[in-house]
């Protein structure tokens, strides 16, 4: 049988009412896999749960802003054999625009919930042995664009978090990886877009050799992380570029 199938696992899926969350939610369904998915918009979030395989699969609506919210999900949770966190927004601002509001707004999102949940997982034992845990990072973690301070800042957070959790979760063969992406023609594009030109992002565009990527695009890799495909690989980010970080175009 191929190393790349999610045959009988079961997978928690955050951010999962559109976009990049979604689509991983939909992979995972179609390579065998059971999903629990959960989001704060219950109506997408049900479109969603329509667009799945047959399985064992159960949809939470839940703002994991909220503490009871998150508990409570991390409570109805069963054994895992891997957590996806799709949750994230972009909220671009230039530095001398930057608040305590806006940070935490980001922050809040973008790393602490994940931090707080994956905690509550681990410590309510609801990761099975050889678990696959995955975090969506972004090229501006490394590679930060002007108004990017508070993005870039809490991805380069996460992809940290995420070598930390490689490290005290190997004795129980549990592995975290990030997905590095680029620019993705998902909702969080479309906001992009409306904040600049088109011309602006025609141009940003331009500079991609296999052009920009797609929900699919990066779900794919996602479920190559959650697969026995990838039991070697921890503690690590895949970058998905298209090639934009060549600098040739």
């Amino acid at each position: 049988m191929t190393p790349f199938h999610l045959t009988n696992k079961t997978f928690l899926v955050t951010g999962a009412s559109s976009g990049i969350g979604r689509q991983v939610a939909i992979g995972i369904s179609e390579m065998g896999g059971n999903v629990i998915i959960t989001g704060r918009d219950k109506i997408r979030l049900e479109e969603t749960f329509s667009l799945l395989k047959s399985g064992d699969n159960k949809s939470v609506s839940a703002d994991l802003l909220d503490n009871d919210s998150l508990n409570v999900l991390a409570d109805q949770l069963p054994a895992l054999d891997g957590v996806v966190n799709c949750a994230g927004i972009v909220n671009p601002l230039p530095v001398k625009f930057i608040t305590e509001k806006k940070i935490h707004e980001t922050f809040d999102i973008n790393y602490n919930v994940q931090v707080i949940l994956m905690a509550q997982i681990a410590r309510q034992k609801k990761l099975n042995k050889g678990a696959s845990i995955v975090f969506m990072s972004s090229i501006s973690a490394q590679h930060p664009h002007k108004g990017g301070a508070l993005y870039a800042g809490s991805k380069a957070a996460i992809e940290a978090f995420s070598k930390v959790l490689a490290l005290e979760f190997f004795p129980q063969k549990v592995r975290s990886n990030c997905l590095c992406a680029a620019m993705v023609k998902s909702p969080m594009y479309d906001k992009a877009e409306a904040q600049g030109t088109k011309e602006q992002m025609d141009a940003h565009v331009n500079k991609y050799p296999l052009g920009t990527g797609t929900p699919e695009d990066v779900a794919n890799a996602a479920i190559f992380l959650l697969s026995d495909a990838s039991k070697w690989i921890t503690g690590t980010t895949i970058t998905l570029d298209g090639g934009f970080l060549l600098g040739g175009l």
